[in-house]
């Protein structure tokens, strides 16, 4: 089922172990791991967690597989962006593991092509969003969305990525 799988370790401070499965041969396996290494590295290095070390998987699959993972674990049966599943506390002695986050192409590619913007810029956000998510921030209430939000504009930025929730005429 993997395509192509890729175990990146950077050399930046703060930075997680990440191994990507590519489940899907619409992605561009080189381009797209890079844009979502890029983001997490990012992400990582501009987070308040020491996640120096800390391993997380990220997926990147199709429609019909996020669908059903979306239903089996949201009860939700419809494919979505991104999927973010943090991992649980470790044992002690075992590695530190953040989580794992799917990200599906079909609904990258048309929500980037309806918002008309690149598609690494969407890829990059999705990676960004996902792994905050597996940071513990979430977007339940207002208030904890605007806290969410402001990191993901942070980041973004320092990517060059556009603000993606400003409204677009």
């Amino acid at each position: 089922m993997t395509a192509r799988k890729a175990k990146a370790r950077a050399s930046k401070d703060n930075t997680p172990v990440i191994d990507i499965a590519v489940e899907n041969g619409a992605w561009n396996a080189k381009d797209d791991e890079a844009v979502v290494c890029r983001a997490i590295e990012m992400a990582a290095s501009m987070s308040n967690h020491d996640v120096a070390g800390a391993e997380l998987s990220i997926v990147l699959t199709d429609d019909s597989s996020i669908r059903a993972i979306n239903a089996q674990w949201r009860h939700k049966d419809e494919p979505t962006n991104v999927l973010s599943f943090p991992a649980p506390a470790p044992m002690p002695g075992a590695p530190r593991l953040l989580g794992d986050i799917v990200i599906a192409h079909e609904t990258t590619t048309r929500e980037a092509e309806a918002e008309g913007k690149p598609f690494a810029n969407h890829l990059g956000h999705l990676a960004v969003h996902g792994f905050l998510h597996l940071l513990g921030y979430d977007h339940e209430s207002d208030a904890d969305a605007e806290v969410m939000e402001r990191l993901e504009r942070d980041i973004l930025a320092r990517l060059d990525i556009p603000d993606p929730y400003v409204t677009r005429d």
